[in-house]
């Protein structure tokens, strides 16, 4: 039987963090405040929706505190929850920001977790990739492992200096499906088909290759293969995107700028 998660601080009541608040409830929650300016309404009973900071009751005790909030906004933010530091574990998924950064804020005997999950964590299909910092106790990682795992896999990194490219891969993935996605249905539409035809093809080829992917043990290499015949459409398309100066050659200079952009955002 899993256990129900304890008591939760959420800084951050975005799209992100209202997916993990999901999840989190779907398995158990005790009890939780949630921190945004916006306010949005309470999803449940067992949460509490605050503007700020000023608004968690005193006696409320946090076994995590989830660093949810856009990283620009950390130097301003997370100073007002260091008074956790100590008592609870942070869990920050904001990209770019370094353990050393964010102890800065909080302390330096914050025991922090940095991790990077991605926006399929909406439907429980994301995948979490996990640093953590010094002084996190085995029973604080198992924690921030039950909590990320409520929207999906979960993986460690020993190495801080893997987030980054990360971030790069799974954080902003789905931002390149779905544009594969949206250039499959515009080519689909410049050869004459139907748009509510290209858009329901692109789509669904997109979300049943990905499922494939999952089911299957096979490379993906294998996989492309074997839609590949031998002189046949399928071939003569794969040219054009894998000739040196396409596909190969972008998806790694893509890959490298948004790392470089994650390593920027820590100052």
């Amino acid at each position: 039987m899993t256990p129900r998660i304890p008591p939760i601080l959420l800084v951050g009541f975005g799209k992100m963090g209202g997916a993990m608040l999901a999840g989190w409830r779907e398995r158990g929650l005790q009890a939780a405040v949630a921190v945004d300016p916006a306010a949005p309404a309470s999803p449940g009973p067992e949460v509490i929706v605050v503007p700020d900071a000023a608004g968690i009751q005193a006696d409320f005790a946090p076994a995590a505190v989830v660093l949810a909030v856009k990283p620009q906004n950390a130097d301003a933010s997370l100073p007002l929850f260091a008074r956790y530091t100590g008592a609870a574990v942070f869990l920050s998924i904001m990209a770019g920001r370094t353990v050393a950064g964010m102890r800065g804020l909080l302390g330096e005997e914050a025991a922090i977790v940095r991790a990077m999950p991605n926006t399929p964590a909406a439907i429980r299909q994301g995948i979490t990739v996990a640093f953590p910092g010094p002084g996190v106790s085995p029973a604080q990682r198992a924690l921030c492992d039950t909590l990320l795992q409520a929207v999906g896999q979960v993986a460690w990194v020993d190495d801080e200096g893997l987030i980054d490219p990360v971030t790069a891969v799974s954080g902003g993935g789905p931002a390149y499906v779905f544009l594969l996605a949206e250039l499959l249905e515009r080519a689909a539409v410049e050869q004459g088909i139907p748009a509510d035809l290209a858009r329901l093809m692109a789509r669904q080829t997109v979300a049943g290759s990905g499922a494939l992917l999952a089911a299957s043990t096979e490379d993906a290499a294998v996989l492309r293969k074997a839609v590949t015949s031998p002189k046949g459409t399928t071939e003569r398309a794969l040219a054009v995107l894998m000739a040196d100066d396409a596909w190969p050659a972008l998806v790694s200079r893509a890959i490298a700028a948004a790392t470089a952009r994650s390593r920027e955002l820590a100052g």
